[in-house]
């Protein structure tokens, strides 16, 4: 029976890569977003993935959406917390506002989705989370001390929970992608990101389908060995 795979952020950028790799390697996929309805129907039309709109810093509405996922696919075995947001701004600039909602969909969502899964993964002695943080949360990045605090937390909760679940099967993994060519590195202004290409040993900006291959790897039945692990894929950029 093909195992059921939820998504956050999936309908769009590298989690759109994520829920159709996995669709591909015959995953039965949910993936989430938060707002934009046009994206997540074309998305839905174009690849067959079964869609769900919440906001994933709510855990009220993480509980109702993950019981929908059981009722219209089964249990969940495999969860990636792709879902991000930034609100960038220096400290002087930063108001609770911005840090808040970067802390509580960056992070909290993390709890929030896990918690949610955790207890079925247990009694079924098997599951495969992947949280995925950033090369700004291990190096950290002027403008984004929300995010970067964020990702970082990731990467702490990450090897933490790893341990909870390491004798029931259940593994927790992090992927810390670099600059990758999404919408949201697009809308960087052409250049302040011809200078970050230049500091990529690889001379590029990385493939969503390239974290997506990560994921893959990490989620596999046969990965049960491989957990409290973060793999970095930033093109040499930072090595951590």
């Amino acid at each position: 029976m093909a195992r059921v795979a939820v998504v956050t952020g999936g309908t769009r950028g590298i989690g759109a890569a994520i829920s159709t790799e996995l669709k591909k390697a015959g995953y039965k996929v949910a993936a989430t977003y938060a707002g934009n309805d046009e994206a997540a129907k074309k998305f839905k039309n174009e690849h067959g993935v079964n869609v769900y709109k919440f906001d994933v810093a709510d855990f009220n509405a993480c509980k109702a959406v993950l019981e929908q996922v059981v009722k219209d696919l089964g249990p969940v075995d495999v969860l990636v917390n792709n879902a991000g947001i930034t609100r960038d701004g220096t400290m002087k600039r930063m108001g609770r506002d911005m840090w808040d909602a970067v802390v509580d969909t960056n992070l909290g969502s993390c709890y929030n989705m896990c918690k949610l899964v955790w207890d079925g993964m247990n009694e079924r002695g098997f599951g495969r989370i992947v949280n995925i943080g950033s090369i700004n949360g291990q190096a950290g990045q002027y403008g984004q001390v929300n995010y970067a605090a964020a990702k970082s937390g990731i990467h702490g909760f990450t090897k933490a929970l790893a341990q909870e679940g390491a004798s029931k099967n259940i593994t927790v993994n992090a992927i810390a992608p670099g600059y990758i060519d999404t919408d949201m590195v697009a809308a960087v202004p052409p250049n302040v990101l011809e200078k970050i290409v230049a500091k990529i040993p690889a001379g590029r900006l990385g493939k969503a389908t390239e974290i997506a291959r990560g994921v893959l790897f990490l989620v596999a039945d046969d990965a049960g060995f491989v957990t409290g692990s973060t793999l970095s894929i930033n093109g040499g950029q930072h090595m951590y």
